[in-house]
């Protein structure tokens, strides 16, 4: 059996930071791919929260 190697590619949630500063509920969350190689610190998307009805800022969370 081959050994298995780590790819540089992952798999990120990325949550809005607006949305849960206003107290409304449910979330806004996006889940997109990443180069760890490329980006080591954690990502952060202009995105559209359809609960707020406007584009807002989408930080990556664990």
């Amino acid at each position: 059996m081959a050994k298995k190697a780590k790819g540089n590619r992952i798999q990120v949630i990325l949550e809005c930071t607006e949305h849960k500063e206003s107290g409304m509920p449910g979330t806004s969350r996006y889940v997109t791919v990443k180069n760890r190689k490329n980006t080591p610190d954690r990502m952060e998307r202009r995105k559209y929260n359809p609960i707020l009805k406007r584009v807002t800022v989408h930080k990556e969370i664990k």
